[in-house]
């Protein structure tokens, strides 16, 4: 992992800039190089490889696919999405439920917007969730799961640590992560309230929902993201309704 000497940069990406997967069942947007689209300039921040913002009609999703040597954290925005994985762990995400599934020697799974084979009646809403991976700092660990409901922390209006492998957080986060130099935070702002961001090498604000704005840079709308670069501590303060997710990175992949 890259420990090159860093210059402070404080990037926006726009939500229009993201790459873009459209089919009759899913609306993906993708901040990283993903799947078919790909450009060698824009493959990852940090240790962050995949930030996709994911619509999914009912009824449909991922079918059983495989990943390896991976960190995957889902956080659900709106609706409930159904995970099941090789490994015998099924389960129900909805908001404010902090999922992980570590790929590591090999997992499969599948993602589904139907949980009404598992409870209730057939519904009709979306799921809107955001998938991101990171790397583990060991390969070829133990395929895992893990999953809580943090709500109640969320309610306070803070960056609650949500999926960690920092030893800071150690007892604090909701889930961990096999990588000791990242963590994932989010917040859930109503309008006035304000956060300030870590101090990092490498941080990644993304905005799934409302709108905010960020000192020394102005409004950031849903689906915009900050690569920040050597720098932090600023503030980010909810000009409607909002949430934000916060990746804080120790460490880089190499270029």
């Amino acid at each position: 992992m890259s420990s090159a000497l860093l210059s402070p940069e404080v990037d926006v990406r726009r939500a229009n800039e993201r790459f873009a997967t459209r089919i009759d069942w899913l609306d993906s947007k993708h901040s990283f190089s993903f799947g078919g689209h790909y450009d060698p300039t824009n493959t990852h921040h940090g240790l962050l490889l995949v930030n996709n913002d994911d619509i999914v009609t009912p009824g449909a999703g991922f079918e059983t696919h495989p990943h390896r040597d991976m960190e995957i954290v889902t956080w659900v925005m709106r609706g409930s999405l159904v995970h099941q994985d090789s490994t015998g762990h099924s389960g129900i995400i909805y908001p404010g439920l902090a999922q992980r599934m570590s790929a590591g020697t090999g997992i499969l799974h599948s993602e589904k917007n139907d949980s009404w084979r598992l409870q209730g009646e057939q519904h009709t809403e979306p799921v809107h969730f955001v998938q991101m991976w990171v790397v583990p700092d060991e390969s070829r660990i133990t395929p895992g799961y893990e999953q809580l409901e943090i709500s109640d922390e969320l309610l306070a209006g803070g960056l609650v640590p949500v999926a960690s492998g920092m030893d800071k957080h150690d007892g604090e986060s909701a889930i961990r992560i096999k990588n000791r130099y990242a963590a994932l935070y989010a917040a859930r702002l109503l309008p006035g309230q304000s956060v300030e961001l870590p101090d990092a090498p490498y941080l990644h604000l993304f905005v799934p929902r409302g709108s905010v704005t960020l000192d020394g840079t102005g409004g950031l709308a849903a689906g915009d993201a900050v690569r920040f670069t050597a720098t932090g501590g600023q503030r980010v303060t909810a000009t409607e309704p909002a949430e934000i997710l916060v990746w804080e990175m120790h460490a880089a992949l190499a270029r």
